[in-house]
């Protein structure tokens, strides 16, 4: 088994904290949220006051964008470790949080909840995807980049195919051409997916299919 390490450390490794990752894509257009996710997550909340929730949203930029478009009213909170770098407008309804995307509780139920180029960072994954079901509304949906490679066995084999089948089990589709996870409505499930056990993370597993450093996740 590699060596793994826990939440704190890997917040503090080379590859998690990392000012560069993922700062610079906004809304819409070449380096977009719109092009990841295969929608435009302002036009969800055009037409009623709502909530957004964006996990690992870097300087904030797509929030920032749809501030201008969204319905009066709606929230919009962006939770990420190392948070915005230079000074963020003050504007209506938006929240950008310097915080442990690992650590944080979500606050309300959302609307919509995003998490673009985030999980591959991330320690728990199952865990962190059946905490952030549980915080979308009745009709809210979860969008999130995901890739089954990342989630090893203890002797470092891959755990896709079961990953996946737990993961449709709970409700979750999964577009394999965008690495998209995604979940319509609500619901609690178990912190822990039924049949799998977190080990913990190697920040050491080298590149994912972008080519950048990633990390896998390890379960029993």
């Amino acid at each position: 088994m590699a060596d793994l390490v826990g939440d704190v450390e890997l917040a503090a490794s080379p590859v998690v904290a990392n000012s560069t990752m993922n700062r610079d894509r906004t809304l819409t257009g070449v380096n977009s949220y719109a092009r990841e996710l295969g929608f435009d997550p302002a036009g969800r909340l055009r037409e009623r006051p709502g909530a957004w929730l964006d996990l690992c949203s870097g300087e904030g930029r797509a929030l920032l964008a749809a501030a201008g478009s969204v319905a009066e009213g709606t929230a919009l909170t962006g939770v990420d470790l190392v948070g915005p770098l230079g000074p963020v407008p003050a504007v209506p309804g938006l929240r950008l949080l310097t915080a442990s995307v690992a650590a944080w509780q979500p606050e309300r139920p959302y609307d919509l909840v995003t998490c673009v180029h985030g999980l591959p960072y991330l320690g728990d994954k199952l865990g962190l995807l059946a905490r952030w079901a549980g915080a979308l509304t009745e009709d809210g949906l979860l969008a999130a980049t995901f890739d089954p490679a990342s989630v090893r066995r203890p002797d470092g084999r891959s755990a896709a195919r079961p990953v996946l089948a737990a993961l449709r089990a709970a409700g979750f589709g999964y577009d394999p051409r965008r690495r998209l996870l995604t979940l319509h409505g609500g619901r609690r499930l178990p912190a822990a997916f039924p049949g799998f056990r977190y080990l913990g993370a190697d920040p050491a597993a080298g590149p994912n299919w972008t080519g950048q450093p990633a990390v896998a996740s390890y379960y029993a």
